[in-house]
């Protein structure tokens, strides 16, 4: 699908994003503009907040039926110091992905009637070049049968209208 016509704009937009996501956890915007370069530390795939917040950005994949894309979410999801630090130390090194999966808590705002925020998750460590798959384990949250069950490209479009509209 290269476009749609938005229902909560009107307009005609040219291309349909199926990789959308937040540039910082949810506590990264919870700090002050002015303290966020004293208090925090934040790359493309980690954030540190006060030397006791760890944070590591994966993908929530949600699969797009008869498509032959999934949609993406981008997400931030809190780590123990521990597995904080050991995902650091493997960061990059081959067969890294045979690592067990991460305890985290989701610390993404999405566009959700249900909050998002703190939803149990275990992170997937996948292999050189690619980020975390990220696994919601919060049972009968739309979030987490949408990534078992899969959804619609109308369900697709519906999740880009709140994302890009509020």
């Amino acid at each position: 699908m290269s476009g749609f016509d938005c229902r909560t704009c009107g307009q005609h937009h040219t291309e349909m994003p199926m990789c959308l996501g937040a540039d910082a956890p949810a506590l990264w915007y919870a700090l002050p503009e002015g303290e966020r370069a004293e208090r925090a530390f934040l790359s493309s795939d980690e954030c540190v907040i006060d030397d006791e917040h760890f944070f590591v950005r994966g993908r929530v994949v949600l699969p797009v039926e008869g498509g032959a894309d999934s949609f993406v979410w981008l997400v931030w999801v809190s780590l123990s110091a521990a597995n904080f630090q050991r995902m650091g130390e493997l960061w990059e090194t081959e067969g890294r992905e045979s690592e067990p999966p991460y305890f985290g808590w989701l610390q993404s705002a999405l566009p959700y009637d249900e909050s998002t925020l703190s939803l149990k998750t275990a992170v997937h460590t996948m292999p050189l070049g690619e980020r975390p798959e990220i696994e919601i384990q919060s049972e009968g949250h739309q979030l987490a049968l949408e990534q078992v069950h899969g959804i619609s490209m109308a369900r697709a479009q519906e999740i880009v209208e709140r994302a890009l509209h509020g």
